[in-house]
């Protein structure tokens, strides 16, 4: 019998994620800091989500590793502007520490998968028989 239930779906958690980051955003001041950081942190911290579905697309291994480093890379932006938030503090509530913490375990995820994708691309690369 094949188990249709699924334990784990990144999209999901990056399409919560992207719902995280957008609760952050509209507690923000409406202040020219709030609005700033605010601007900065609804692109980055939704983008991971919608770039996902391009990395699901991926045409190669060197497309997927690409795809992933690019939503890689906005996870990164997404996690400073979390911290300046919370340090400065432009407003005090604890779903930014919740953020910030389901930020940096995706980070770490996407980290484990772009080197396990490097490792493999090496490891196929060296099977290689030239005749």
């Amino acid at each position: 019998m094949i188990n249709t239930t699924r334990k784990y779906d990144l999209e999901d958690r990056l399409i919560k994620f992207a719902v995280m980051t957008l609760s952050v955003c509209d507690i923000l001041p409406n202040t020219r800091t709030g609005s700033n950081l605010e601007h900065q942190l609804s692109k980055s911290g939704t983008a991971p989500a919608l770039m996902y579905g391009e990395v699901l697309a991926a045409e190669s291994q060197a497309d997927f590793i690409y795809k992933m480093k690019c939503a890689l890379k906005e996870l990164r932006e997404t996690r400073p502007n979390l911290r300046i938030i919370m340090e400065k503090p432009v407003v005090v509530h604890d779903c930014i520490a919740i953020t910030l913490k389901e930020c940096n375990e995706l980070i770490a995820i996407f980290n484990a998968s772009v080197t396990t994708a490097k490792k493999n691309r090496e490891l196929s690369g060296t099977k290689k028989i030239n005749i």
